[in-house]
């Protein structure tokens, strides 16, 4: 599988998250998705947003003010 990088570095809540949605939508199930922001806010928007959408964040990590989020996008549900 894939991995794809999302610089949002500057961008703030709730636009992260929206735009990694977006980027998720993309991706072909079980694909990663790195995202890199600088918002503190970030941390508990990603958390709540895989657990609601059913995507793993399988890394979390934060180094000098930006943090690094990974995301496997979710199974498609069956059509």
């Amino acid at each position: 599988m894939g991995e794809t990088l999302l610089d949002v570095k500057g961008l703030t809540c709730p636009l992260p998250v929206l735009k990694a949605n977006k980027a998720l939508r993309g991706l072909p199930a079980g694909s990663r998705l790195t995202v890199l922001t600088t918002d503190p806010a970030s941390v508990a928007d990603f958390r709540a947003f895989c657990k609601e959408t059913g995507h793993a964040l399988v890394a979390f990590g934060e180094e000098a003010g930006a943090y690094r989020f990974v995301i496997r996008k979710r199974a498609d549900p069956p059509a």
